[in-house]
């Protein structure tokens, strides 16, 4: 069931295909995923071949769990895909709803677990070119500030995520 993610028709959890999902404007489910060092989190920036939102800043990483995928895993999973990070432990800060054009005639209608991961400096990543153009690390502060000055360098989920829901991944300790 490649490329099947769970989302919900006529108020039933079904596996849908992603692209179609995104056409049609289906809520579905997704992952995103933060890794932090200290203050700094780890971005990166979508290849330009993506479908939708191609050479936006997002955070870490995004994704759908496959169809019967458990969030965790799908987070673990897409980490060493995208990133080629191993050995992370995602930590779950709850779950994040939006709705946002995403360009192409796509929506993101999402119900999104999202994680936060603590890593050190010393982290090895290795960008899968297919997923992602490049990676910086930057702090909180100037993340915010570069979102203000220049929104649209950025994917709408990291927008919503730093001006809604900053609090509730970023504001408690990693354990």
């Amino acid at each position: 069931m490649q490329d099947m993610i769970p989302a919900w028709v006529n108020g039933e959890l079904v596996a849908v295909d992603k692209l179609a999902a995104h056409r049609e404007g289906l809520r579905h489910k997704a992952v995103s995923v933060f890794v932090l060092d200290g203050d700094r989190v780890l971005l990166q920036r979508r290849a330009l071949a993506k479908y939708h939102t191609p050479g936006l800043w997002a955070n870490t990483c995004c994704t759908h769990p496959l169809w019967g995928e458990d969030d965790a895993d799908c987070a673990v999973r897409r980490l060493r895909q995208e990133l080629g990070i191993e050995g992370l432990a995602p930590v779950h800060r709850g779950e994040v709803r939006y709705r946002a054009d995403v360009g192409n005639g796509m929506v993101e209608d999402e119900v999104v677990q999202v994680f936060v991961c603590a890593a050190g400096a010393d982290l090895r990543v290795v960008p899968n070119p297919e997923e992602v153009a490049e990676v910086r690390w930057t702090t909180l502060d100037a993340l915010r500030g570069e979102i203000d000055a220049e929104p649209d360098r950025f994917t709408p989920w990291l927008r919503i995520y730093l001006h809604d829901h900053a609090e509730r991944i970023f504001g408690e300790s990693l354990g």
